[in-house]
């Protein structure tokens, strides 16, 4: 009986210290992978912890292949509404094309999917690092018009070097479909090339879900 009141008592006691903590979703530089789990669409993309200079990192590498890691979460966007991350590819894909399914592929990709009561209604944000389209540009995702991508990172011009982004994904769902946000159900990165029958590598930095302005 102790056990089940200690652990409220806990939560109540730091509540206030927690909440203006940062949610580390993927705590990649301690060498942590626990709770992502892979998904598998066509083939599969090696995810796996690597060293990238004095950190780890994780190192994604596709050919001809479409897999995601993903992590459970389960968190609310007015509390958490800031998408932190930083990533690093090696280039962009020339055959890339997100208008047709042909070519819907990106040498990396971050997910937030806010989970609905049936599948056909789950919603999710997916921020891409595209060889072609414009920073900025919103467009549905050829496989599913619930699923919007937004370019996070666009062109050659960062290839090579680590890029820090931030983006206010409550503010962004709220654009894009119209509504208050869901809780967030998921977390998710992606490197695929099995459209474009293409060869690439990612890495990804550590994700955090954070405090911000919400407008």
């Amino acid at each position: 009986m102790i056990r089940y009141l200690v652990v409220p008592m806990i939560v109540t006691l730091f509540a206030g210290v927690s909440l203006a903590v940062d949610l580390n979703v993927g705590n990649f530089t301690a060498g942590d992978l626990c709770g992502w789990k892979p998904k598998a669409f066509n083939g599969h993309t090696q995810y796996c912890l690597a060293r990238d200079g004095d950190k780890c990192v994780l190192k994604a590498y596709s050919r001809n292949s479409a897999s995601s890691l993903y992590k459970m979460v389960k968190v609310d966007p007015v509390e958490y509404p800031l998408l932190r991350w930083s990533w690093k590819i090696d280039h962009t894909l020339k055959r890339e094309d997100a208008t047709r399914k042909s070519g819907d592929d990106f040498a990396a990709r971050v997910y937030v999917v806010f989970p609905g009561t049936f599948f056909w209604t789950t919603k999710a944000i997916t921020y891409v690092w595209s060889g072609k389209l414009p920073k900025g540009a919103s467009i549905k995702n050829p496989y599913n018009s619930n699923a919007i991508m937004i370019v996070a990172e666009s062109g050659d011009g960062q290839v090579g070097k680590w890029v820090n982004e931030e983006r206010n994904y409550y503010l962004d769902y709220k654009r894009i479909f119209g509504e208050e946000p869901p809780k967030l159900g998921a977390v998710a990165v992606m490197t695929d090339t099995d459209d474009t029958r293409d060869e690439v590598t990612a890495w990804y930095g550590d994700i955090f879900l954070a405090r911000g302005i919400r407008k």
